[in-house]
């Protein structure tokens, strides 16, 4: 028996959710995969189309995942490519998480000979143009997995024959252990040690709403002179969240500090997730505070009521209202709610961990290449790969 070949394709691997989700889940099942005979291991490769840092590149490869970037290929020959890297490859299951490439390749595996099993993940609900014929090809893929119950009742599934539902997850070990040591990660970026630290990862872009944050930050500390709100994130839009920080003087009080490699510890420092967003599909830094048990306050958009129970490991306020966040930010800072608040997102840590998920994925390519007659695991190993259909976070359409 041969080892089940997996690839899986995504347009970009730069720091998003989409990206981080799928570098997660790959870590934790070479993690899962140590020690196991070779033949009984499942070898992954990624294809990216573009990538304009290394970061998650390099986490990949030091983790033994083989990574076939594509970012030197003239724009014009770069699906040409994407095609004959799978071609080459012939793995027996393909996981597509981003619509181009999709679109692309569906009817490519279908005329292929020995067709691999064909899933894709959808990680947002989004509505792009691309959308469109996303639509009108869905139907060729065996699965599409959502990322929470939001992303499967949304538009962005439409199309699709066998819808499933897998929340994703981080590391919650190393979240932690990130956890444990606040303190040092507080020193680290200058917080001062009576500070009430909220932070905010997100790249600058109009959905995120920084100037709103900002408004309501300028709000909170007019009344809780204590707090202290870190920015990290890049995009197109810091310069003008810089600026903004600066006419409202609150120098003092808000800092952006740029994109910041290995953000996840900052997440684990704080008091307090911020997120000011007016649309979300199931943000990754959400998953991150709740895995070092970090309360959070955001915006109702998106998948958040799928990760955030309002009063018990979060507040969720309307989007658009900077005295709305700006309220509940001052709520959650309330010694009492805070100590509540966090006991909730503590207990939510397990919801998040993306070694269940890498379980779960492997057992439904398992499942997937021994429905499409590729038999390399075995009877006993499809048998145990049936499990998706009834484990929860599954629907069908």
């Amino acid at each position: 028996m041969s080892a089940l070949r997996v690839c899986e394709v995504v347009k970009t691997l730069d720091t998003g959710g989409t990206e981080v989700l799928l570098v997660e889940r790959l870590l934790a099942a070479r993690r899962r995969s140590a020690g196991r005979p070779a033949h009984s291991a499942v070898t992954y490769t990624v294809i990216c189309l573009r990538a304009s840092t290394g970061e998650l590149i390099a986490r990949l490869r030091a983790a033994g995942v083989t990574v076939i970037d594509l970012s030197a290929c003239p724009r014009a020959q770069v699906y040409a490519r994407l095609v004959a890297a799978v071609r080459r490859l012939a793995p027996h299951v393909l996981n597509v998480h981003s619509p181009a490439p999709a679109i692309v390749l569906r009817p490519f595996v279908r005329l292929t000979r020995r067709r691999p099993a064909l899933v894709s993940t959808v990680h947002g609900v989004q509505w792009a143009k691309t959308m469109h014929l996303d639509r009108l090809t869905r139907g060729l893929d065996d699965r599409t997995v959502a990322v929470s119950p939001t992303v499967a009742r949304s538009r962005a599934v439409l199309g699709s024959r066998h819808v499933l539902i897998r929340v994703h997850g981080v590391d919650v070990g190393g979240q932690r252990w990130w956890a444990a040591r606040a303190a040092a990660v507080r020193r680290e970026f200058d917080v001062p040690d009576n500070a009430f630290l909220c932070v905010t990862v997100a790249n600058f872009r109009p959905e995120k709403n920084h100037r709103m944050l900002v408004q309501a930050a300028a709000e909170v500390a007019r009344a809780c002179p204590d707090v202290r709100f870190v920015l990290a994130g890049d995009g197109p839009l810091r310069d003008d969240t810089v600026r903004d920080v600066r006419r409202r003087r609150l120098d003092g009080t808000v800092r952006v500090l740029g994109p910041v490699p290995g953000a996840r510890r900052l997440v684990a420092a704080a008091d307090l997730l911020v997120l000011s967003s007016d649309y979300e599909g199931l943000p990754v830094v959400v998953m991150e505070a709740l895995a070092a048990g970090v309360p959070v306050v955001s915006t109702r958009v998106g998948g958040l009521a799928d990760l955030i129970t309002h009063g018990w490991n979060g507040i969720l306020t309307e989007p658009g209202s900077p005295e709305a966040l700006a309220g509940a930010v001052i709520q959650a800072m309330e010694h009492r709610t805070h100590r509540e608040l966090r006991s909730g997102a503590q207990a939510s840590a397990d919801s998040v961990d993306i070694a269940e998920t890498a379980e779960w994925f492997e057992e439904l390519y398992e499942d997937l290449a021994w429905r499409r007659g590729d038999r390399t695991r075995g009877p006993g190993s499809a048998r145990r790969a049936s499990r998706p259909s009834g484990v929860p976070g599954h629907a069908g359409r």
